[in-house]
């Protein structure tokens, strides 16, 4: 049996889609910069797909013998829009993992980031002033 046209349609939109999107437009490639960190761009991808078409009865063909199977006119269409969107960058290097988000409002998100800094600060603060009330005592 014959492929119906709307069948070539969709084969031939998604084949494109399927070369635009792909894991790399994800997550992007790593670029190395002079001291040594690894910079990975994150992105957002979306896209959308859409098809359709109509077969158009015409005068010749219910003028025609019924038992002749006669192709009826085809008209149809497709389309696909992507949109990529860079939310972050993942920065290795340095002895640290950090997730550089590219929104505004990720101060959650930077506080979460930097909350193992902050707290390895504050024992150490402590530790200092341990040591120093220890040495004040003897």
């Amino acid at each position: 049996m014959d492929e119906h046209p709307i069948q070539s349609l969709i084969k031939t939109s998604m084949e494109s889609i399927k070369e635009m999107v792909d894991v790399n437009t994800i997550v992007g490639e790593a670029v190395e910069t002079q001291d040594g960190s690894v910079i990975i761009p994150v992105s957002r991808v979306c896209f959308g797909f859409a098809a359709g078409g109509s077969e158009f009865d015409t005068k010749s063909s219910k003028e025609n013998d019924k038992s002749e199977q006669q192709k009826l006119p085809f008209g149809g269409g497709s389309g696909a829009g992507v949109s990529v969107q860079p939310v972050a960058f993942v920065v290795v290097g340095q002895g640290q993992i950090r997730l550089l988000s590219i929104n505004q409002n990720a101060t959650i998100e930077r506080i979460i980031d930097i909350a193992p800094q902050i707290i390895d600060q504050i024992n150490n603060i402590l530790k200092r002033d341990n040591e120093l009330f220890t040495v004040r005592t003897k």
